[in-house]
């Protein structure tokens, strides 16, 4: 006698052990990605980077392409500490040429061979009646290490939080991450005449700015 086997109204797919490929996706969140962070050197300035990638918002980009002060303008005024502690205007240099050079910190290598650059053609800077001012984030104490240290004979202007690099618009390199290195020329009326700007040749700055200087 034969005998039949029903089953029961349900396809043979629906019997066998479901199984679902892994995604790369699905992969990539059951294994936890591990970002070693470190810390870095970049011609002396340094910061903590992340294997994990960022993209620079659009404000970035602005902010690190963008001037507020412009050749033949007068930019704004500012008083700021000098590494002594006492409190100095720009307006003080009225009547004299002056060359403003703003610097990404005190102690890291080209900075230091800019700042030694000053100091070694200061007499030349005299001679064209100029005066050197350089300005950074640091703290008096700080600068007043930094002149101390390399026998700087020019003023060093502590411009804690920035305040005056934004409004003078100084971009900035790597898209924010490492302050602007720029040097102003303004002329004996405040106004501006040279603007250099070179991150990794620290002392052509100083060339550059003489050769100005000479011919006004």
């Amino acid at each position: 006698m034969a005998t039949s086997l029903t089953l029961p109204n349900r396809t043979l797919a629906s019997l066998l052990p479901s199984h679902t490929p892994k995604t790369q996706s699905s992969v990539s969140q059951s294994l936890p990605l591990v970002s070693k962070s470190s810390q870095s050197q970049f011609y002396g300035l340094k910061f903590s980077y992340s294997s994990s990638l960022s993209i620079p918002s659009s404000s970035s980009f602005k902010t690190s392409i963008s001037a507020k002060v412009n050749k033949g303008s007068a930019p704004p005024s500012f008083t700021l500490k000098d590494q002594d502690g006492k409190n100095v205007s720009l307006s003080k240099f009225k009547g004299k040429p002056v060359v403003v050079y703003f610097y990404p910190a005190d102690e890291t290598p080209g900075c230091t061979k800019q700042a030694c650059a000053f100091r070694d053609s200061y007499e030349k800077f005299k001679k064209a009646g100029a005066e050197v001012v350089g300005i950074s984030g640091d703290d008096t104490s700080s600068h007043k290490a930094f002149a101390k240290k390399y026998r700087l004979p020019f003023t060093l202007l502590s411009d804690e939080g920035n305040k005056v690099r934004q409004e003078w618009g100084v971009p900035s390199d790597l898209f924010g991450a490492l302050p602007g290195r720029q040097t102003y020329v303004l002329d004996r009326n405040g106004v501006v005449q040279l603007i250099y700007n070179n991150q990794f040749q620290p002392e052509k700055h100083i060339d550059e700015t003489l050769k100005l200087l000479q011919s006004l």
